[in-house]
């Protein structure tokens, strides 16, 4: 199954000059979204790890039922002011701004080792916010897996620069 086939492609959405590749589409067919799933678990044991993160939101979708079938905890990476006990920040850069994700200071314990999922990986800021959320709760990244890679605007090959293993199951070039 060509899962690329299940991605629809919005033109100026959020803003004139974007082409925002949605993954709503492919979630809401059953045998598109299972068969996106078995592939992440499929690339996940090329890895070891103890547990699970996802970044918010779209990422929950997909690392949640990997979680599931694995039998792994998940661990939420969330927006800023979202998560009600003591939390490690990190800030970062947007194309149009800056934001701050947070994970539970008791969710990654040291030396335990994280698989970061994520729908999209774009110039690949919010990945590396996530791996330096992962990195001061003193756990290390096992690997990032992503539905998608904008490969033309080089988050996946900044990660790589960084020594992080990076998946990715569809590839679209970014606008």
């Amino acid at each position: 199954m060509d899962l690329k086939e299940y991605i629809r492609s919005i033109p100026d959405y959020p803003k004139k000059g974007i082409l925002f590749r949605d993954i709503t589409t492919l979630i809401k067919n059953e045998k598109a979204f299972a068969e996106c799933i078995n592939q992440i678990v499929e690339k996940s044991k090329n890895y070891q790890f103890d547990k699970i993160a996802a970044i918010e939101s779209r990422g929950f979708v997909f690392a949640s039922a990997v979680s599931y079938v694995l039998k792994k905890p998940f661990i939420m990476l969330r927006k800023k002011n979202k998560l009600p006990a003591d939390v490690h920040s990190v800030d970062f850069e947007l194309e149009y701004g800056t934001a701050t994700i947070e994970v539970h200071k008791d969710s990654i314990n040291e030396n335990e080792n994280v698989l970061i999922i994520d729908d999209l990986i774009a110039t690949g800021g919010t990945a590396e916010a996530a791996a330096k959320l992962v990195e001061i709760s003193k756990g290390k990244v096992s690997a990032f897996i992503f539905v998608i890679n904008l490969f033309d605007l080089g988050g996946c090959d900044s990660l790589l620069k960084k020594n992080y293993k990076v998946e990715n199951l569809i590839e679209f070039p970014g606008h």
